[in-house]
């Protein structure tokens, strides 16, 4: 569809990149990679017809449309959320006035043998039948479902974009692009402000409803699910792999080293030769073969080895003194603005050390919880406590926007910098690749990866015990997230991970969050843990028994108890033995129910007993007493976890 010739780009005479050609074919799922700064963004503005090349072609046939969704956009705040994503059918309104118009001239002209009206007819026909074909009778739903997808809800729907975060409107902005379904998608880190359901969400509509896509993204899991090719930009050039990215790692390493083979045995080649000329430079019975040497050599075509970033970027959190053994403690935490309850009966215990992650769709409370435990949120009711000497280090999403743009990057760390860490400002830049004229450089001008990495030097400059990283990733280049997830897993604090992306959080975290509805989930295990019971809760929802409180902790039905309720009887056909047989499966659950539900109440009263005696000054101190509540609490979840599976098993046999 769209074809790339000879394309050549410089900015200030330097080449950034030249001799690109490749072709985007229908049904093509692009993945565009190459570390900061090679020109994917770029890349992506030329094939959107938004910048020129130096030199080249971008062949676009005339009936191909394109969709760019950048990085960053400036946006209107004139309209409500569904007037703002209507404008994707502009086409669909324009071609419903002019069937309207044509319907009207049908109606009032009355020649009907002529040649004209017969053409009428025919226009009429041809362009009711294209409006059809477009969706012009559905659209609503279509856009009610798009904007639903990417997190909405419907109450949204007629609230202006002006009351919502910048975030939520690049959403919109995506909404209005999926639903025009142009021939050709650019998108530029599209998943930046998306939470996880919305990504799987994106990452299943571009997989099965969009047409060709180019996309620029750091997230590794969403680049697998959606991709099946992948064109890097390295040295000035492109190499073209018709794989998903996983794939193009290990192709790509196989090409370096074969690369690095050639190279060693070019530059014994060049040495010899050199060698030799030197030797028999001034030997005039070997002039002949030393000019046919110079000749050979200056022939040689120079291979060059792909640029592989191998500046030292060491991330090292340090570990300041020692904190309690439990550095936050929720006890039926409740934050509202008015009569929005953004999340009530939080009831969360962190241990020293833990590193969990805090998922859910954006605006169900995961920075306000954050915020509440930094102490920048104080009108909650229900007790949060921090432990012993916990200090915190926190990085918020808009930290890298904080950073002053007329400052130079050594500046920046300068202002913030005491005592001895003065001395060794440079070392520090250095080891987070902004060695030598990179520290000069002022910030209005650092991409938004070298942003972030700089607001994560200023983290570290001050020794803490307790990281709270909100969204740490976004910008980040795929070697600094995988830089930056070890720092955190060899941290030996307490971390709380506030983030969308799965790749980042796979491995570094051992306890999820859930945050929605107002309520505060606790899923233990990783996050592939997490989505996978999240899927079979979807599919167990209309077998569902309420919870018994609204602070119980819902768990999904086990595997076991699913297979239970599909291999139930029908009670209508069955024998008398068969019918007896059920009565004891009905019984014996029935049991089991009203152990677990008999159980659960003692718990309970348990962990009430417990929590007033943890109010009291001598129980705020008393560390025996939190183990206990700990252990009840964990005693409790599975008590829950084994009711629910009883209750279904039972609902299905009856």
């Amino acid at each position: 569809m769209i074809s790339v010739e000879g394309l050549k780009v410089e900015f200030n005479a330097t080449p950034l990149f030249e001799e690109v050609s490749y072709v985007i074919n229908k049904k093509d799922r692009i993945a565009l990679v190459g570390k900061n700064g090679a020109g994917k963004s770029t890349m992506l503005k030329i094939l959107a017809g938004l910048q020129q090349p130096t030199d080249g072609v971008v062949a676009v046939p005339r009936d191909c449309t394109i969709g760019y969704l950048p990085q960053v956009m400036k946006l209107a705040d004139s309209r409500t959320v569904m007037q703002e994503a209507e404008l994707a059918f502009e086409h669909i309104f324009e071609m419903q006035a002019e069937l309207e118009r044509m319907n009207q001239q049908l109606a009032e002209r009355t020649d009907y043998e002529s040649e004209a009206y017969q053409q009428l007819i025919e226009r009429f026909t041809h362009l009711n039948e294209h409006f059809l074909l477009m969706g012009g009778t559905n659209y609503r739903a279509e856009l009610e479902r798009t904007l639903q997808g990417l997190g909405f809800s419907r109450s949204d729907f007629d609230r202006p974009t002006s009351e919502f975060s910048g975030g939520w409107r690049m959403r919109i902005e995506l909404a209005k692009l999926l639903l025009r379904k142009p021939d050709v998608l650019l998108l530029d880190e599209p998943t930046n402000h998306l939470d996880i359901e919305s990504i799987q969400w994106l990452e299943q509509f571009l997989a099965t409803k969009a047409n060709a896509v180019v996309l620029v993204s750091h997230d590794r899991a969403f680049l697998n699910n959606v991709t099946n090719r992948t064109i890097e930009i390295s040295c000035g050039r492109i190499y073209d792999y018709k794989v998903k990215y996983d794939e193009f790692v290990i192709l790509r390493r196989e090409r370096r080293e074969q690369q690095l083979r050639a190279f060693e045995n070019q530059q014994k080649q060049i040495e010899d030769t050199e060698a030799f000329i030197e030797r028999f430079r001034y030997k005039a019975t070997k002039a002949v073969q030393v000019q046919s040497r110079i000749k050979q050599l200056e022939k040689i075509e120079r291979i060059e080895v792909d640029e592989e970033d191998n500046s030292a970027l060491r991330l090292k959190f340090v570990c300041s003194s020692r904190s309690g053994n439990y550095p936050v403690i929720c006890d039926e935490v409740r934050k509202a603005y008015g009569e929005h309850v953004v999340f009530d009966h939080v009831n969360l215990t962190i241990r020293r050390g833990e590193k969990v992650a805090f998922v859910g769709k954006n605006g169900e409370g995961k920075s306000t919880l954050v915020k509440c435990i930094m102490g920048q949120v104080n009108d909650y009711t229900g007790r949060l406590t921090l432990g012993h000497q916990v200090q915190i280090g926190y990085f918020a999403q808009n930290q890298a926007q904080l950073l002053d743009d007329n400052l130079t990057v050594f500046d920046t760390i300068d202002r913030v910098a005491v005592g001895d860490i003065r001395l060794k400002i440079r070392d520090i830049l250095g080891a987070f690749m902004f060695g030598g004229e990179a520290s000069e450089k002022k910030v209005k001008v650092l991409s938004g990866g070298e942003r972030t990495r700089l607001a994560m030097i200023k983290l570290l400059l001050e020794p803490v015990n307790f990281l709270i990283l909100d969204e740490p990733t976004n910008h980040l280049d795929m070697r600094s997230k995988d830089i930056l997830k070890e720092a955190i897993r060899d941290f030996d604090g307490t971390v709380i991970v506030v983030s969308h992306d799965r790749d980042f959080l796979d491995g570094l975290v051992s306890k999820v969050y859930e945050f929605g509805g107002g309520r505060v989930v606790e899923h233990l295990g990783g996050i592939y843990d997490f989505l996978q019971k999240k899927q079979l809760e979807t599919l167990s929802e209309l077998q569902r028994t309420p919870s018994l409180s609204a602070s119980s902790t819902t768990a999904s039905a086990t595997p076991s108890s699913l297979a239970n309720a599909a291999d139930a009887p029908s009670a209508g056909k069955l024998s008398y033995e068969e019918q007896k047989e059920l009565n004891k499966r009905i019984k014996k659950a029935e049991r089991r129910v009203a152990e677990c539900e008999q159980s659960i109440t003692d718990t309970e009263a348990a962990i009430a007993i417990i929590e007033e005696q943890m109010a009291t000054p001598e129980g705020a101190s008393d560390m025996a007493l939190y183990e206990k509540h700990r252990k009840l609490k964990e005693q409790l979840d599975q008590t829950m976890t084994e009711w629910e599976a009883a209750s279904m098993e039972l609902e299905s046999l009856k």
